[in-house]
């Protein structure tokens, strides 16, 4: 018999939809934001941990304010008009739940609960497995995991059921959170903010930049390809071979372009080689990361520790290990080349 959801959960895992009706009986408004301290304290809370830890942060006691202060961290998530920070906070509310549902949750019914909340077909397993979870649910969530592991070859499967234990239908589910929270920040902008959030919001951008490498020493003149990071050079590999790359991959294949030299014609141009090029919105990107558009702010690609946490750092050599950024690499790598020559 499943058991019900209670206010605990909802604060714990407040992107559910009947979280949704919990934060409407709160009457919560982006108007009375900035005047309820403790839900704006803890919105801000969670968005720099997500920028800085890529999770939420410690969970407060007092529920009510916990449901809402999620509803308040998508607003001014959504304020800051980033790409990145809606992208990493969506990535830390999965990861944070990952961790609260392996860590917190000892029954199978409260498991399936939380399934439920995204339609998925799941019931308890068998004696050797904890649950069974339909086909196309596995399939849906499992098609961006690596390892042998996922392979749906190497699953139990009878009678269109794929049989799972706790811990793989938790990291199934963690893409199902991430997805979720995506779609509720994908709004472009929210019209007639508060000064204070805008303020909020500014300070959150500024935040991110310093994550992402904003202050990094002035490039070459000359771009040097035999000087690209390991990262880079696979990055562009697997663009060039028809691979597809990650939204943080082809932001950060893009940046460290930007930023070494390459003009953003020069960089459409280069992308026109690849499988999946469509020029109206590649230009826009390109434009977009360059400073030319929007709110006129140049981007630096992602440092290391981000890169590696997104699984984009890949063939670390000897100068990665004393290198923190991309560009640092680079631009150490071209004064060696230099010195050589």
């Amino acid at each position: 018999m499943e058991s019900a959801l209670s206010s605990e959960d909802f604060a714990k895992y407040p992107f559910l939809k009947q979280a949704s009706k919990q934060i409407e009986e709160l009457q919560f408004t982006i108007g009375t934001l900035s005047s309820e301290k403790s839900v704006f304290d803890r919105a801000q809370e969670r968005i720099k941990k997500a920028i800085l830890d890529v999770n939420t942060g410690v969970m407060v006691k007092d529920k009510p304010t916990e449901i809402s202060s999620f509803a308040a961290a998508l607003v001014l998530v959504i304020a800051t008009k980033n790409a990145w920070i809606k992208k990493r906070y969506a990535l830390a509310v999965a990861k944070t739940s990952y961790a609260q549902m392996l860590k917190q949750e000892t029954t199978k019914e409260k498991i399936v609960n939380l399934a439920k909340d995204f339609d998925w077909d799941i019931c308890g397993g068998s004696p050797y497995k904890d649950f069974r979870i339909g086909f196309n649910f596995y399939l849906k969530n499992a098609a961006h995991m690596h390892g042998s592991e996922w392979k749906l070859v190497n699953q139990i499967m009878d009678k269109g059921k794929v049989y799972l234990n706790k811990d793989k239908v938790a990291r199934l589910l963690q893409e199902e959170v991430k997805n979720r929270v995506e779609k509720r920040l994908d709004v472009p902008e929210i019209k007639n903010l508060p000064q204070e959030i805008c303020a909020i919001a500014e300070e959150l951008t500024k935040l991110a930049q310093t994550i992402m490498g904003q202050e990094i020493e002035e490039m070459p003149k000359v771009v040097v390809q035999g000087a690209f990071p390991p990262c880079i050079n696979a990055l562009y590999a697997d663009a060039s071979q028809a691979h597809h790359l990650s939204h943080i991959g082809r932001f950060t294949l893009t940046s460290f372009m930007i930023n070494i030299g390459m003009t953003p014609e020069g960089l459409n141009d280069m992308f026109k080689t690849f499988s999946d090029y469509n020029e109206r919105l590649t230009r826009y990107q390109i434009e977009h990361i360059a400073g030319e558009r929007g709110s006129g702010t140049k981007y630096t690609c992602p440092q290391c520790s981000v890169l590696q946490t997104h699984g984009v750092c890949k063939n670390k050599d000897d100068l990665c290990r004393s290198i923190y950024h991309p560009l640092k690499y680079y631009k150490r790598k071209t004064e060696q080349k230099s010195k050589a020559e």
